[in-house]
């Protein structure tokens, strides 16, 4: 015998003894507490994620601005050859 077995009658009396032993104001409590910590619950689980993204961004911030500065450095590199080479090439034309 499995809980497959419960009918809609069985729930509707379990639902009523229920009801007779803590009362509709207990019942009305228990029910806007559970509520409550639902919503807190989300609220938490989305300023998690909320964090994780923040942590993911500032990551990727210092990833790309050392790539950055590494590119800044082989181009400052590379342009005292490349002004050599323009300065070469127009005394050649003149």
């Amino acid at each position: 015998m499995g809980f497959g077995n419960i009918g809609w009658f069985q729930i509707l009396v379990v639902l009523l003894i229920v009801l007779l032993v803590f009362g509709t104001k207990k019942i009305r409590t228990l029910g806007g507490d559970l509520g409550g910590a639902i919503r807190d619950f989300r609220k938490g689980m989305s300023e998690d994620e909320e964090a994780e993204n923040d942590n993911e961004s500032k990551n990727a911030g210092e990833s790309s601005s050392d790539e950055t500065k590494a590119d800044e450095e082989q181009n400052s590199e590379k342009k005292p050859e490349k002004a050599k080479k323009a300065a070469s090439g127009t005394a050649k034309n003149t």
